[in-house]
């Protein structure tokens, strides 16, 4: 019998090519592309994927594959082209692209075990720190794997000093595979294997008579007679008191049989939801339906469906297109995902996809428990759930049958992994994820990318608009007026499909509060806006794009900032804590009392955080109940669902918040929102600068005015001319996409060029600068061989934030048409790539 030859793809970050396998005889049959497989490596075991069946093996002496993890495939045919999709559009390992789809506990990388040799010990004198640490560490927790170390020495090139200690004998190593550390959680369960009209005659078989145990057993079985059927163990315990000692004795003489179930870890078993109908549609929405109604269904034939983008503004019932758009899809018999951008607006969508799919939903996020992971991940694989919602990590869900994908709120930078690679966006890759599935993909926002609207507009896309904001909750609006006691509000037209203005925005130009007199950090205007909010028992926004107490820290004598001493950024005061922090590495001190450079008790702080607001609030209307919303008091688990919670059912007055604030949150007391410092980030170094500024204040100013109460906007700026600030004003997208599109065209920035950014990090400044000057070299000699006429480089250059974890940060921007062209398929070692990156600092 011939044998059976499957490529494979290791799960080893820095190896990117596949590699051949033969399947011995006892796994014959078993093993099929997408499963998951442990292979040897060189000198290892490692975990890899199985791609494809081969005909003939690129080796001639191929090596078995050893194991089998499960028995079911973990990626679908369409994962698999997706992740080589994924991996040559983002120039990464496939490996990495794959390991996005494998869910957390089932994924395991090989490593090194290191075993300390006590016989070869060194003179101490002849070691430096890391090594004489990692003894100590060794010595006291006994044998560590590579990763363990890595732990142990943060921030620290701990393995050349390590390496030097294998050479020296001091240490052994040997390679390792951990088994998956996740499984199914299951639960004993009981029933009783003798009629029920029996078991008061086993009273022989109890033990003595009279005895605390015979009690115990006797309850039991009565407990288990009343209850027909497979029983959970715990529940007998708490109804008879007896244990599980109890139950084993009565199995081992017959009355009962003990047995094992799985116990599904569900996200939201606790959710609370009400059932929810369908509301009736404007006439815009019903266009908009028709459109969507007809590709999902040429979909579900087969028929290739172009994406659309949903431009609707806030409050236009976006989601209500969604959730009808899901439920047709459910009618073909296929399934849906669902992205938004932040967990935080994960339990505010859930609900309502709950509502109209009661028990099909499915949630996954990063703060999920790996086995709620794991078992939504299993449940979707099977086809148990017709729906998945979640962060961009949803996308790469094993749904069986994929024929729709949303991604709402798709302007948000959320829906990009910068933090390690494959550094993808959520968004292309949802309109790949659609090509591979043959399904429709809908991309919703009030505020398209500016890219994303001209790579439209250039493909002859349909972009579907929705321009009015409906009226909605006046029920809500009615029992609130009631609860206070107030004069309900008049509300024009009697159709659910009346439409409501969007609000009112006022522009605040601070630089003539002060001239003014006015050096508060509030408004006039915005302080009357806040008195009348108030007396009118209704709610406020305020947004402010910082968090903690003070932007920095610094000493009026000598100028000194204090900095953080691995990122050299600012430190920010957190008045709660009496801290100074660092946002970007979580380094911590003390408020000093004296200046660290010149001693000077001069020392103050400066600037305006999420703290400083509440405090200054707190001082300004003291009757007023106030709620924080920013990543401090976000922290936990559940903490967004409860702060939101508290807010919507009025229990605060003002909410005060940072960008969270900005992604669809839908509070219909709110008839204030207050922009305090509009301009913070305007002027940054990179060329989305004025696009971030007019997205975060047109989505703030939509939280406002979504019921019969209406609603304003107080937008405090020192630029109140830019027209990133004016259109924003005006919630004139059109307007601020005319001006940006001119402003990239004649500065060659996307959407009229492709940007590729390669990053380098060293402990060492001089070493990173060097690497940096060249890696252009490089680069500048692979465009003069390849003729690249029209690709240049920008930089080498430090990054704007020029260091961070105590690693000093230089960029390139290779820029041209097809810049990925020029990388693909070298080596380039340690630097980091994106491909087409939101940002550049």
């Amino acid at each position: 019998m011939n044998p059976t030859y499957v490529q494979v793809a290791v799960n080893i970050p820095q190896v990117s090519g596949v590699f051949d396998y033969h399947v011995p005889e006892d796994l014959g049959g078993e093993i099929v592309p997408g499963c998951l497989v442990v292979v040897p490596f060189g000198s290892r075991q490692v975990q890899g994927v199985v791609l494809r069946q081969v005909d003939q093996p690129q080796v001639a002496d191929t090596r078995p594959v050893n194991a089998l993890i499960d028995f079911e495939p973990v990626l679908t045919p369409i994962q698999l082209r997706f992740a080589q999709w994924l991996a040559e559009r983002t120039l990464s390992p496939l490996s990495t692209c794959i390991d996005l789809m494998v869910p957390p506990g089932l994924s395991q990388q090989a490593d090194m075990l290191y075993h300390l040799n006590d016989a070869q010990l060194s003179d101490p004198a002849r070691l430096n720190d890391v090594q004489k640490r990692t003894i100590a560490l060794l010595q006291e927790r006994g044998d560590l794997r590579g990763r363990q170390l890595e732990a142990a020495f943060p921030r620290r090139n701990w393995k050349p000093a390590v390496q030097a200690l294998v050479r020296m004998g001091v240490l052994m190593t040997r390679p390792v595979l951990l088994p998956p550390q996740v499984q199914p959680k299951m639960a004993r369960n009981v029933q009783l294997a003798i009629p029920a009209d029996q078991v008061g005659q086993q009273d022989a078989l109890l033990g003595r008579a009279g005895s605390q145990a015979f009690e115990r057993r006797q309850r039991a079985l009565r407990t288990l007679a009343d209850e027909p059927g497979v029983v959970d163990v715990t529940w007998v315990y708490a109804a008879s008191g007896s244990s599980l000692a109890d139950l084993k004795y009565l199995a081992e003489r017959g009355l009962v049989r003990l047995g094992e179930s799985e116990v599904i870890r569900d996200p939201l078993r606790n959710l609370t939801w009400a059932p929810a109908e369908a509301p009736p549609l404007t006439l815009a929405q019903q266009k908009v339906w028709e459109e969507i109604h007809r590709a999902v269904h040429t979909s579900a034939q087969g028929k290739a469906s172009p994406p659309f983008l949903l431009h609707g503004v806030t409050g236009s019932g976006k989601t209500e297109m969604y959730l009808l758009a899901v439920e047709e899809t459910l009618r073909q018999g296929r399934q849906a995902i669902v992205l938004v951008p932040e967990i935080s607006l994960t339990p505010q969508t859930v609900r309502r996809f709950q509502a109209r799919f009661p028990g099909k939903v499915g949630l996954i996020h990063s703060r999920l428990s790996q086995g709620e992971r794991y078992d939504t991940w299993r449940r979707a694989r099977a086809g148990l759930l017709q729906v998945i919602v979640g962060p961009r990590s949803a996308l790469f869900s094993p749904l069986p049958n994929v024929g729709l994908i949303v991604v709402d709120e798709c302007h948000d930078e959320s829906y990009y992994q910068a933090e390690s690679a494959p550094h993808y966006n959520a968004v292309a890759a949802a309109v790949a994820m659609a090509r591979e599935a043959g399904a429709v993909v809908m991309l919703g926002t009030a505020t398209p990318d500016v890219s994303l609207m001209y790579g439209f507009q250039l493909a002859k896309w349909k972009v579907l608009h929705l321009p009015d904001r409906i009226l909605a909750h006046r029920e809500a609006v009615r029992a609130q007026m009631n609860q206070f006691g107030l004069q309900e509000p008049v509300m024009d037209g009697s159709e659910a499909t009346a439409s409501l203005p969007l609000p009112p925005v006022k522009i605040v130009d601070m630089r003539l509060e002060l001239k003014m007199g006015n050096r508060s950090i509030f408004s006039r205007e915005l302080t009357s806006a806040l008195e009348e909010t108030l007396a009118a028992k209704q709610q406020a926004i305020l947004f402010l794009n910082r968090r903690g107490s003070a932007s920095y820290v610094f000493c009026r004598d000598c100028g000194a900032v204090l900095r953080c001493p691995r990122c050299d950024l600012p430190l920010t005061y957190h008045r709660g804590e009496d801290m100074l922090i660092c946002h970007t590495c979580g380094y911590r001190r003390k408020m000093p009392n004296k200046c660290p450079m010149c001693a000077s008790e001069h020392i103050r702080q400066y600037g305006m955080g999420t703290e400083k607001v509440e405090q200054l609030l707190k001082e300004r209307f003291p009757h007023a109940q106030v709620l924080r919303y920013d990543a401090e008091t976000t922290a936990g688990k559940n903490a967004h669902d409860l702060l939101l919670n508290l807010f919507a059912n009025h229990q605060a007055d003002i909410l005060i918040g940072t960008q969270m604030l900005t992604k669809g949150l839908d509070l219909p007391l709110v008839t204030l929102v207050g922009v305090i410092l509009a301009d913070v980030g305007l002027n940054f170094p990179d060329y989305r600068a004025a696009e971030r500024t007019f997205q975060l204040l047109t989505q703030v100013a939509g939280r406002a005015g979504r019921s019969p109460l209406g609603g304003r906007v107080v937008l405090q700026t020192f630029q109140p001319k830019h027209y990133a600030i004016l259109t924003a004003a005006r919630h004139d997208y059109q307007a601020f996409y005319a001006e940006e599109l001119a402003q990239r065209r004649r500065l060659r920035q996307p959407p009229f060029t492709r940007f590729v950014r390669l990053l380098y990090r060293d402990l060492k400044a001089a070493a990173a600068e060097e690497s940096a000057q060249e890696m252009a070299r490089q680069l500048r000699g692979w465009i003069a061989a390849g003729n690249y006429k029209q690709t240049d480089l920008i930089g080498p250059v430090p990054c704007y934030f020029n260091r961070l974890n105590g690693y000093y940060r230089w960029q390139i921007i290779v820029r041209g048409p097809d810049p990925a062209g020029l990388l693909r398929g070298r080596s380039l070692g340690d630097w980091v790539v994106e491909v087409d990156p939101p940002n550049t600092l």
